[in-house]
């Protein structure tokens, strides 16, 4: 079992960056493919970035891609989204996800939540 803490969330003008973690406890953090998610309000929650186990490969939805990176460090058991040229579109609460196998799209491919963190893009 994996527990996840979302950090780095906050207001940013558009065009600005944010670089979000999530740090995960267990001591097979280097099992689960990580998968950040989004929800805005009466929103349903949408596919943001993933990344596999090992971290070779990385996935991001259209309408982030060329500005969001996923990337993970297994010895600090740590998930990152760095967001740049935000807009205000991107405004959402921000979840990391993890998953016990390799990575998927849809919310309810993964096994384990964090509480999110709010990301505000004020134009």
């Amino acid at each position: 079992q994996v527990q996840l803490v979302e950090s780095g969330g906050g207001l940013v003008q558009a065009g600005g960056s944010l670089r979000l973690s999530c740090a995960a406890s267990g001591r097979t953090f280097s099992s689960y493919a990580m998968g950040w998610f989004r929800q805005a309000p009466g929103k349903e929650r949408e596919f943001v970035a993933a990344m596999t186990r090992s971290g070779g490969f990385t996935y991001y939805a259209d309408s982030v891609k060329g500005r969001f990176t996923i990337s993970r460090d297994n010895a600090k058991k740590t998930v990152y989204l760095q967001m740049n040229s935000l807009k205000p579109e991107d405004t959402a609460q921000y979840y990391c996800a993890a998953r016990g196998t390799e990575w998927g799209r849809r919310p309810e491919d993964y096994d384990y939540w964090g509480q999110g963190t709010q990301v505000t893009v004020s134009s």
